[in-house]
């Protein structure tokens, strides 16, 4: 039997699976793409894995790590397709889910919005206990109640619970002796405890957590649980690990308990990538942008960092984990093209997907989409499309175009011109928002473009933003799955302290050592040695009077004076990059000690890239800036050092870019393209 040495990460999206695979006897990475099976995710990634084991020349034995990332937990929640659950908390806090927060998302609405609760409110029971901020204990809770309630819960059919009790972050016995009797009183049934999976404060948002976390479990450990029976008999000697919403990765059996942790499981490795080709492209600054046949994802490198958030969203629901900052909208290739009552054109959220997919697919398709819409101008060619294995039907494109036309009152082709204007408009005002939230200005990034969609809109948007540099890195379309390639196992500890950081020094250096135990607990349950692991740590911290925090990463848990000093200062710093000002005179309080544990994985060392080989003369007529223009058609290892001036069409196997004039391509060392503006219109 051979030795296992292949390595494979997978990012299932909505319209195609990417898979790279990393082949440790000679480095060499490969890339390819596969159509997405909605209706069960694990075909179209094992029907992918062994198309790619023929392709690329490896047997399925030789699989050791399967690094998968996921939208299963996501799709759940979005399409509310969630098992039966029930909220247990403290008495006199039943109505915690449906109060929310009140936030309004638009401040001219006469009246805000409600978002549905996840849990109906007959389904939220309550407890008599109670435990104080501080964690002590001012009413005992009652087992023998906690033993009737599972009657209760029996009774109503319900799956899943929340176990989310008042302070249990700073006390969490209440929560385990509930969890113990209900686990022990309702086998088969989905226990999950909020001191376990989002131990902070913030009731709302930790049980919109517990609760989200629980019902996912159901829906994740089936699909887990089928996942690895189909590998266990067609790739028998890997380790699976799933993709969680921080970037890094774990393994099924925490997956299956904690799902509320990939909820943004698939574009956390664009980020990951971004990252890592920060420092090998020399960038510190780069907006990384993944458009891929569904959505639209922007994530933010700033001076070699990605941004962490402790809290996310999810339609409408707050997300208490840590998480890579991300803004995602509804724009990607397959993004359907529509006329509102007022006679404008828009574009998405809705997505023609992967079945049926864009109508030039020939799939049944009939509604125009961007990829439609790129092309009919002739950014894409319909006989090259996915290296010629999938032909793309212009008639059909043009046949739903005509629809959106006759409405609009323009010829198809403007139409098109037009879906592809108001796409890229809808690109640059995420990217705009993602900066200017930061207080960025995007003059100071460089765009680095991928996804399978992406190349043919970078360029214009970046124009739009007046940035002058854009990024196609190599295996551009499968880029995410190339950020997953190289995770590591990931654990995010925390613990909540309120109270001044200057008086705070001895209690976080006592939180800190018991984090690291933990977390040392953790990554040895993994397989982790000793000498592979490694610790990040961050301080939430505010000004007194404050009712929102900021994460500070810190370089080691050093509390003594100095290092306390350090902490403040680096407040102040980001508080002043991100609001415009900072207030030294006002004391600083903590709110939470963060801790992310690594577990690093054994990596071959990747092949060195290949140079451009020198340009082809192939053209084709390319709707422009002028209208339809003949323009240069050349494949991407074409590109050279010297470099190709636009307009041009630069074409791989899984993807296409569109240089417009004014803007030059060149190839890098690493094997991305580099394309900068040499003029302005």
């Amino acid at each position: 039997m051979s030795t296992p040495s292949i390595r494979i990460a997978v990012d299932i999206g909505g319209t195609f699976t990417d898979i790279e695979i990393l082949d440790g006897r000679t480095g060499e990475i490969h890339q390819m793409k596969t159509p997405s099976t909605p209706s069960d995710p694990s075909i179209g990634l094992l029907t992918g894995i062994k198309q790619a084991s023929q392709r690329f020349g490896f047997s399925l034995d030789e699989v050791q790590y399967l690094l998968h990332g996921t939208t299963i937990a996501t799709n759940a929640v979005l399409e509310r397709k969630l098992p039966l659950g029930a909220v247990v908390t403290t008495a006199g806090f039943e109505d915690v889910m449906q109060i929310g927060r009140h936030g309004r998302t638009d401040v001219y609405a006469i009246t805000a919005s409600p978002q549905p609760a996840l849990v109906k409110r007959r389904f939220c029971y309550g407890l008599k206990e109670r435990i104080g901020a501080d964690g002590r204990v001012i009413t005992a809770l009652d087992a023998t109640e906690v033993r009737a309630l599972a009657g209760q819960l029996k009774q109503a059919g319900v799956k899943s619970v929340a176990v989310c009790f008042l302070n249990a972050y700073a006390n969490p016995a209440h929560e385990q002796q509930a969890g113990a009797i209900l686990r022990d009183l309702l086998p088969g049934i989905e226990i999950s405890l909020s001191s376990d999976i989002s131990p902070e404060l913030r009731e709302y948002e930790r049980m919109s957590t517990t609760t989200l976390n629980a019902l996912l479990v159901p829906v994740v450990k089936t699909y887990t649980d089928r996942l690895a029976g189909k590998l266990k008999e067609e790739v028998p000697q890997t380790q699976v690990y799933l993709v969680q919403s921080n970037g890094g990765v774990a393994g099924l059996a925490k997956a299956g308990r904690e799902p509320a942790r990939l909820l943004l499981s698939g574009p956390s490795g664009g980020a990951a990538a971004a990252k890592r080709l920060s420092v090998a492209l020399d960038e510190p600054n780069l907006v990384a942008v993944d458009m891929g046949g569904t959505s639209f994802d922007v994530s933010v490198v700033h001076e070699g960092n990605v941004s962490m958030v402790n809290e996310g969203e999810v339609d409408g629901l707050p997300v208490r984990l840590p998480m890579i900052e991300m803004r995602t909208i509804g724009a990607g290739g397959g993004s359907i093209a529509w006329v509102d009552d007022g006679g404008r054109l828009r574009i998405g959220p809705h997505s023609a997907g992967a079945e049926p997919g864009p109508a030039c697919y020939g799939r049944g398709g009939k509604r125009l989409t961007v990829t439609d819409a790129n092309l009919l101008l002739g950014r894409l060619d319909g006989s090259s499309f996915m290296g010629g294995g999938m032909g793309l039907d212009r008639e059909a494109a043009a046949r739903a175009a005509d629809e959106v036309s006759g409405k609009l009152k323009l010829s198809v082709e403007e139409t098109a011109a037009g879906v592809i204007a108001v796409t890229n408009s809808s690109l640059a005002t995420a990217i705009r928002l993602s900066l200017f939230e930061k207080g960025m200005d995007p003059e100071d990034f460089a765009l680095l473009s991928f996804g399978g969609a992406g190349g043919v809109h970078a360029c214009e948007v970046a124009e739009e933003l007046g940035m002058n540099k854009v990024i196609f890195p190599a295996h551009a379309s499968t880029l995410s799955a190339w950020g997953i390639l190289w995770s590591d196992i990931t654990h995010d500890l925390s613990s909540t302290q309120i109270g001044l950081l200057a008086d705070l020094g001895d209690s976080l250096a006592q939180r800190a050592v018991q984090l690291a135990q933990d977390s040392d607990r953790l990554l040895a349950e993994d397989g982790v040695a000793a000498e592979n692991r490694g610790f990040e740590w961050a301080l939430d911290l505010r000004y007194q009077g404050q009712a929102f925090d900021l994460r500070v990463p810190l370089d080691e848990a050093d509390f003594t004076a100095q290092g306390i000093a350090r902490a403040t200062a680096a407040f102040h710093a980001l508080h002043r990059q991100r609001f415009s000002y900072d207030e030294p005179a006002v004391p600083v309080e903590v709110v939470a000690l963060r801790l992310s544990a690594i577990g690093r994985l054994a990596k071959p060392t990747p092949a060195p890239a290949v140079a451009g080989v020198g340009a082809a003369d192939q053209s084709r007529s390319v709707y422009g800036r002028g209208g339809f223009v003949d323009t240069r058609v050349v494949a991407r290892e074409a590109v050279t050092a010297e470099g190709v001036s636009g307009p041009a069409v630069v074409e791989e196997v899984y993807t296409a870019t569109y240089l417009p004039a004014g803007w030059t391509i060149r190839s890098h060392a690493t094997g991305a393209l580099v394309v900068e503006r040499t003029q302005r219109h």
